[in-house]
């Protein structure tokens, strides 16, 4: 048995402790922290103190409240600061908007008032014919078909083994040449056509002259392919492209079955300048789609011709003078002037030629692949603009001329300026042959590309080299401009004065 005197002092212990234990629990609800419970069992005296411990927190908190709805500063970095992750800037971006149509709209406004209306459709027509029962232009494109011809009936007497490839190779190399000489000839020669005449004209053939190259190359890669005992042609001679569904389900075309007269005007009314066997296409022509194209088209050469009266003619007029005085701050002034029509009317060609007409053409004949150019406004590099804003050119480069030469064991570097060579001897050509006068500033201002390239490349990153491409486009243009219009005004128009005027 245990004694009651023995519990008596245990029980003095255990109340000591729950004095203890309540004096630090109050002790904790005063610094801040929450009672996780009460003792129901204590006296009055102990859950007074919580009831107040627990109004003081409460106060603390209020006070704490209403400091923090007086402060009005935390830790943040400007907005335009680049460490601040903003990045929404549409309101700027719609302010240059309103201020880029305001600036012009004034000098729209200063150009009617200075000037008045100078928009004539009459000039436009003589501008391609100067007598209208003469169409040497439009007789140079129908003789055109004879190179078309030329090319098929190789091709066939190829296919049938009937001349060896030396004597196919020679034909062509005879077609092709003749197909750049021969109009340039007659454009020198015949005082009749008319110089956007001659452009016209030296345009389609340049064009047709890289679409036989193509068409040789093809057909000799499927005769290779026929020797190894390849039944068809694969699709990974053809430019890179993913067949369609609808392109599937079409008939297959093999070699020697598509040297037909079908096949090769496709090809040569088709958008690219790459030839296959087998394009892409696509299930039906949208109307509506080839409609807008063509509103497009027809708007966009108005405003083309009236821009290209209205605006540029007379700054290019008033630029005459300096250029013969050589007044370098006049001629300054009169670049820059220059400068914003001329980008303008070339940003609105690109979209009406590239955009508009590519695509009613590429519909019209339901061409699958409408890959005309990319996205070369965000180009940070030279050559990334030259690689993109032309896709058909930039793909039969790659294809027929510079893979080739890497294959032949040319450089890479090697390579880029024999491309770059060869696009400023086709802008020379089509520039000087219809001016009639061999300045070299197309061919020059092309090959000075390769050095700018470079040092973009190596210098300018981000939005310092879009900046660059963009500085090289508005400027760049316009000085070549303004060189060949004062040539070909002091050679042809100086002592002509109605020329004079008319220009």
């Amino acid at each position: 048995m245990i004694d009651k005197d023995d519990f008596g002092p245990i029980t003095r212990n255990r109340r000591r402790a729950t004095i203890t234990s309540a004096k630090s629990e109050t002790v904790k609800v005063r610094n801040g922290a929450t009672a996780a419970a009460s003792d129901l069992t204590s006296g009055p005296k102990t859950r007074e103190s919580l009831t107040k411990a627990l109004q003081l927190n409460e106060n603390s908190k209020q006070k704490c409240d209403r400091y923090d709805k007086m402060s009005c500063h935390k830790l943040q970095e400007s907005m335009l600061s680049s460490a601040s992750g903003f990045k929404n800037y549409r309101g700027i971006l719609n302010w240059c908007v309103v201020m880029l149509v305001l600036s012009n709209a004034r000098l729209f406004l200063e150009n009617l008032l200075r000037y008045g209306i100078l928009v004539d459709p009459i000039q436009v027509v003589s501008l391609f014919l100067k007598d209208p029962y003469s169409w040497p232009a439009a007789c140079l494109v129908i003789v055109s078909n004879v190179f078309i011809f030329v090319a098929l009936y190789t091709e066939r007497k190829l296919a049938m083994g009937s001349i060896s490839e030396k004597v196919g190779l020679l034909i062509y190399i005879f077609n092709l040449t003749v197909i750049l000489c021969f109009p340039m000839v007659v454009v020198l020669k015949l005082p009749s056509i008319t110089p956007v005449g001659g452009a016209f004209a030296l345009g389609v053939y340049t064009i047709l002259f890289l679409k036989l190259y193509s068409y040789k190359d093809v057909n000799r890669w499927c005769r290779e392919r026929t020797q190894v005992k390849a039944r068809s042609l694969s699709r990974s001679l053809s430019c890179p492209s993913s067949p369609s569904v609808s392109s599937r389900m079409q008939s297959h075309v093999s070699y020697p079955g598509n040297l037909s007269l079908r096949d090769m005007y496709y090809f040569v009314f088709a958008p690219t300048l790459c030839y296959e066997l087998n394009f892409p296409r696509s299930e039906s022509i949208r109307m509506g789609f080839l409609l807008r194209r063509l509103f497009e088209m027809l708007l966009l050469t108005q405003l083309l011709v009236g821009l290209t009266q209205q605006w540029m003619v007379p700054i290019i007029r008033s630029a005459m003078k300096p250029l013969q005085e050589m007044d370098y701050s006049r001629m300054t002034e009169r670049l820059l002037r220059l400068a914003v029509p001329n980008h303008l009317i070339w940003l609105i060609f690109f979209y009406c030629f590239f955009h508009s007409s590519m695509n009613f053409v590429a519909e019209l004949l339901r061409f699958g692949d409408r890959e005309f150019y990319r996205d070369w406004w965000n180009s940070e590099t030279i050559t990334y603009f030259w690689q993109n804003w032309n896709i058909p050119v930039h793909k039969w480069c790659l294809r027929h001329f510079y893979k080739p030469l890497l294959r032949r064991g040319a450089g890479k570097l090697l390579s880029q300026s024999a491309v770059f060579f060869a696009s400023a001897f086709f802008h020379e050509y089509l520039v000087s042959v219809p001016l009639r006068m061999f300045r070299l500033w197309a061919f020059m201002g092309m090959m000075a590309q390769l050095p700018l390239a470079w040092f973009v490349a190596r210098f300018l990153r981000g939005n310092y080299g879009n900046a660059a491409v963009w500085l090289s486009l508005i400027i760049g243009q316009p000085i070549a401009v303004l060189m060949y219009v004062h040539d070909y005004y002091v050679t042809h128009c100086q002592d002509d004065p109605t020329i004079t005027e008319a220009l």
